[in-house]
């Protein structure tokens, strides 16, 4: 079996440079940077703060909160699925 040679990929994220490497498609990485850096945007424009640690930490807890949201949902329609 042939391994996919992986790729650099270099994303910007509110403001600042960072270069990863993909395996996947470097569309799908550059898709979830723009997501993180309009998080952190929306967050920025929030708290008014210019403290980019801080706007990073309360982004994360927001997409936390939604990820246990959404996985809460998730984990009750497959009890649902399961209990017909």
């Amino acid at each position: 079996m042939e391994k996919s040679a992986s790729k650099k990929v270099n994303v910007e994220i509110f403001g600042d440079t960072y270069p990863f490497r993909t395996d996947g498609d470097p569309a799908e990485l550059k898709k979830l940077a723009a997501f993180v850096d309009q998080h952190m945007q929306k967050a920025a424009q929030k708290t008014r703060s210019l403290d980019t640690r801080k706007i990073a930490v309360l982004s994360a807890m927001e997409l936390a909160d939604e990820y246990f949201k959404l996985k809460k949902d998730y984990d009750e329609l497959v009890e649902m699925l399961e209990d017909k």
